[in-house]
């Protein structure tokens, strides 16, 4: 099995669409660069929380909630991801 750190970008990209749409019970079709997060995952203040735990298990790092207020669109999702990633 890879690492995170040896995955590529369309790797850890096809991670989060999978886990983001098995947990929230969403199509993995829906799921695109451009589309907003909030709509597409129908997210509530709790389903933040969520989020926030989904990706602290599935990528090992420490979410810090203040940054989820710039994070709109799943590429920003994506962005955040693989800057944590890479710098961790």
């Amino acid at each position: 099995m890879r690492t995170q750190l040896n995955m590529t970008k369309e790797e850890i990209t096809a991670k989060i669409n999978f886990f983001l749409a098995e947990e929230f019970e969403v199509n993995e079709n829906l799921i695109s660069p451009e589309a907003t997060l909030k709509d597409t995952l129908e997210l509530d203040s709790l389903d933040y929380v969520d989020l926030v735990v989904i990706i602290e298990s599935n990528f090992n790092f420490k979410v810090q909630p203040k940054d989820f207020y710039n994070i709109i669109s799943f590429q920003d999702l994506y962005d955040y991801i693989f800057m944590h990633i890479i710098i961790e």
